[in-house]
């Protein structure tokens, strides 16, 4: 009887149902420094090669089915970098210390007990776990992705034909981001007073040209509670008026580009809106470089001197950049909507920092439909005011429509700065005087 008691205990333990995670300060430093005892390797991969449709078919096991379908074809070539550490804020790293033996997943998808700041479930995935992609989920919704507030200021979009290159229209946007809860590093920590709404996050987007569709604006906020449905409105500059979005919107080309709203970041929506699955650890290609040490972008330059990452290979889709060889948690979400346009992403997590720079999206006959990319740079070697930040930057993205033969490409000069983000940036009252 005993024994069948500790089983019992030890299996909902490792659930996280209702009692605290069973990870330790160890698992804490595995999580945020993988790579401290070397980097990982692979047979006939090195630092400066180049992997194309001549040498492509014995990384194979290395690389996404995408990406190893579009080097195969020719549609570009890979360049390899060192792989290097991406090291977090430290007070991210603390606030997880910190809430070790606290946090714990709820009876009900969408719900998580105990969790204040930092990584919700630092310990490794279980692959007897049943909830342990829905951990994954967590880690990422409570990354240190964009930190506590930043803005991408500006972001440029190009529509692309995948076949001819030919560029067929240009949107030039500033995003900001802005977390009132779990902060770690810029003050208030670790949440804002004054948040009656309980908001956990809100995103504002502006478009500043072209004229057609300038000074149309998107803004989300994002309950802390993640049961309840997000609260979005969009301000059609001809229209001259806020309305409120329905949920199913969120899912509808934005602005007539490859991506949706959901797809922002790699995953924008919630953990309750989809069914989360652990697949597997392994090492794989991703998109992580140093911006300042690549040849940049010639024909978008800001005043200050900033270069955006270039773009080339087939149709001028794909990032000019370098990719490592990293850890990575496979982890697949499939939505719980029946009527949601696609049926499953398959999203190539990085262990260290979290971020989503790799994920498969299949249509709902599950046949492949589109291929995102997001590049990540390191703060220490971009923007003089990001050194420092813990933050991987996102800094360029690829979404391929392989149906369709299209994509949109994003080139962005991220900026971790406190004053690009103020309060009253992200209310539906700065939308209308904005739009006056």
């Amino acid at each position: 009887m005993l024994k069948t008691q500790i089983k019992y205990i030890a299996l909902t333990v490792g659930l996280g149902v209702g009692f605290a995670n069973a990870a330790s300060v160890e698992d804490v430093e595995n999580s945020f420094y993988p790579y401290k005892d070397g980097a990982p390797s692979f047979s006939g991969l090195s630092e400066g090669m180049v992997i194309n449709s001549a040498n492509v078919d014995q990384f194979r096991d290395i690389l996404d089915p995408a990406v190893f379908q579009q080097l195969k074809d020719g549609w570009f070539e890979m360049k390899v970098g060192e792989t290097t550490s991406f090291d977090l804020h430290p007070k991210y790293v603390e606030a997880t210390r910190k809430g070790l033996g606290q946090v714990a997943l709820g009876d009900e998808l969408g719900q998580l007990n105990g969790f204040v700041a930092g990584r919700p479930f630092p310990e490794e995935p279980d692959a007897n776990d049943p909830r342990a992609g829905e951990k994954l989920a967590w880690n990422y919704k409570y990354g240190y992705n964009w930190g506590d507030n930043a803005a991408i200021y500006p972001f440029y979009w190009r529509y692309r034909d995948l076949e001819s290159g030919k560029v067929e229209r240009t949107i030039k946007f500033n995003f900001h981001f802005l977390n009132y809860k779990h902060r770690v590093n810029q003050d208030p920590v670790p949440e804002f007073a004054d948040n009656p709404s309980d908001l956990f996050r809100a995103i504002y987007v502006e478009v500043l040209e072209p004229f057609d569709v300038k000074n149309t604006q998107l803004l989300i906020h994002r309950a802390s509670n993640d049961l309840q449905p997000d609260n979005t409105w969009l301000y059609l500059g001809f229209q001259r008026r806020v309305r409120r979005l329905s949920s199913g919107q969120i899912t509808d080309s934005f602005l007539g580009a490859d991506l949706m709203i959901e797809d922002f970041e790699g995953y924008n929506g919630r953990i309750s809106d989809m069914t989360w699955t652990y697949k597997g650890t392994q090492n794989v290609m991703l998109p992580f470089y140093n911006h300042n040490d690549l040849d940049l972008a010639t024909d978008l330059e800001e005043r200050d001197g900033y270069q955006f990452v270039d773009f080339g290979g087939k149709g001028g889709c794909f990032p000019q950049i370098t990719w490592q060889l990293r850890k990575v948690y496979v982890l697949e979400s499939d939505p719980k909507d029946d009527n949601h346009p696609i049926s499953k992403r398959v999203h190539y997590v990085d262990a260290q920092t979290f971020t989503l720079p790799r994920t498969l999206i299949y249509d709902r006959k599950g046949d492949l439909w589109k291929s995102w990319t997001i590049g990540q740079s390191h703060p220490d070697h971009h923007l003089e005011k990001n050194k420092g930040t813990g933050v991987s930057i996102d800094d360029a993205f690829s979404m391929i429509d392989v149906q369709a033969a299209h994509c949109t490409t994003g080139q962005f000069k991220g900026q971790v700065d406190p004053e690009l983000n103020p309060v009253k940036l992200f209310t539906v009252q700065n939308m209308r005087a904005k739009g006056r």
